[in-house]
């Protein structure tokens, strides 16, 4: 349920979802029974597969979705809708049912990402609440993810904060973490989500003190020896030298934020060595994407940090999902267009796999009474699962611990060609049964 005192998610949505419920009240189709479907009809260029992200953040904001007397007099104000329609969003609570793949779940162009399911009315003024978490959070885990794999085990820490609405910015934390970064240094995903936080010093704390050393004596004073100290504020080999002068051979680890990162970490590697620091890691960072950090998979790097790539979902900032009415009455409808065609009915999805565990292909099939699910094999599973039921959160969803190793074991199993970072068909097919 709702926490006490929780802002209401009612505004954030577009004026035509409310005028679109104010026509079906007062035609009487607000109560016909619908199912609208989330999908991507393709993935972004030059990606083979997306990374589903934000449906606990979706469910939050469904719970949140009440319209408070304020809201309620704003509308009222605007002239946006009817004094019968206001008396009705007054009372509105989702009652419905809604289906999807979990956070960490890898997609592909058709999957049915999500199925809600309600009167017209219910459904409808959801629409731009689900795209507008989606197509963010889904968009920044697909782009974390590549950074995670091209990164090969490397510690990974998200720092994008200043590259995003401050909101947006706590959202892409909670995605890149999903995706198996291992830090961020935003302090309120960490406080909301329970995400490991980072961070030490920028480059002004160096230029308040009279000398290099000074300012990373002070850090050491403050932080102990085990910090992180930023190495390129004037020459990178004094300042690898005067870390090491001031904090010793047992420092944690140095920090370059510019220049050409690879030939820097294998300079500041053969110094820090030759100073007796073996141990001292290498963070890089600045202007890094899944490309830079591949590009850099040679080097004595031990750590990336990532800011505007990943927040912005590199290059992709958003999944291109769409929310389509795709039955009324048990009786399939779609969309016919030329350019933005969609597959009437509602639809679930299997995987099917090889018994090496490797994907083979999306089954896409339309489900319901009477139309039997396709054989399931032995290596097979479905993707959907029950998510709200009867306007109620389904009880034992996973955390996001649950969804991080969902999408490990997930993207084990995509054929080694589909992890390639160039341009490509999906990893796998998506077939419509």
């Amino acid at each position: 349920m709702t926490a006490a005192g929780a802002a209401s998610t009612a505004l954030l949505t577009d004026h035509y979802e409310l005028t679109m419920l104010a026509a079906a009240l007062r035609d009487g189709t607000a109560r016909r029974n619908c199912v609208f479907e989330v999908f991507a009809r393709r993935l972004p260029p030059g990606r083979r597969y997306g990374v589903v992200g934000g449906v606990a953040r979706l469910l939050d904001a469904i719970e949140m979705f009440r319209f408070t007397e304020a809201d309620i007099e704003q509308l009222a104000r605007a002239h946006v809708v009817d004094d019968d329609t206001l008396s009705w969003l007054a009372d509105y609570r989702f009652s419905g049912d809604v289906d999807g793949y979990p956070e960490g779940e890898l997609y592909f162009p058709g999957s049915p990402i999500l199925a809600v399911t309600g009167n017209f009315a219910d459904a409808v003024v959801l629409e731009t609440l689900v795209l507008s978490v989606l197509n963010h959070d889904s968009a920044v885990a697909s782009a974390a993810a590549r950074m995670v794999t091209a990164a090969n085990g490397r510690r990974m820490i998200e720092m994008g904060s200043r590259r995003a609405h401050e909101e947006a910015a706590v959202a892409a934390a909670r995605a890149a973490y999903l995706a198996g970064f291992s830090a961020t240094s935003n302090l309120e995903a960490g406080r909301r989500y329970g995400i490991p936080t980072a961070g030490t010093s920028a480059h002004s704390f160096t230029l308040l003190h009279d000398t290099e050393v000074d300012a990373f004596r002070a850090q050491i004073a403050a932080l102990g020896p085990q910090t992180t100290l930023l190495v390129d504020t004037y020459d990178i080999t004094a300042g690898v030298r005067n870390a090491i002068e001031a904090a010793g051979t047992e420092l944690g680890a140095i920090r370059i934020d510019s220049g050409d990162l690879g030939v820097l970490a294998r300079q500041a590697r053969e110094q820090l060595d030759a100073l007796g620091a073996r141990n001292t890691k290498i963070v890089v960072s600045g202007d890094l994407d899944e490309h830079a950090i591949a590009a850099l998979r040679a080097e004595p790097v031990d750590a990336y940090g990532v800011g505007t790539a990943v927040v912005t979902g590199s290059g992709a900032p958003t999944a291109n999902m769409v929310y389509k009415l795709v039955e009324v009455d048990g009786r399939p409808v779609e969309k016919r267009s030329e350019h933005k065609a969609s597959r009437g009915g509602r639809k679930a999805a299997l995987r099917r796999h090889k018994p090496t565990g490797t994907a083979l292909e999306e089954v896409v099939y339309r489900c319901g009474p009477g139309r039997p699910r396709p054989e399931l094999g032995d290596h097979d599973r479905e993707l959907q699962i029950p998510l709200v039921r009867a306007g109620q959160r389904v009880d034992g969803l996973p955390t996001l611990e649950d969804s991080r190793e969902r999408l490990r074991k997930a993207l084990v199993s995509v054929p080694w060609e589909g992890l390639k970072l160039s341009s490509g068909e999906p990893a796998i097919p998506t077939v419509f049964v």
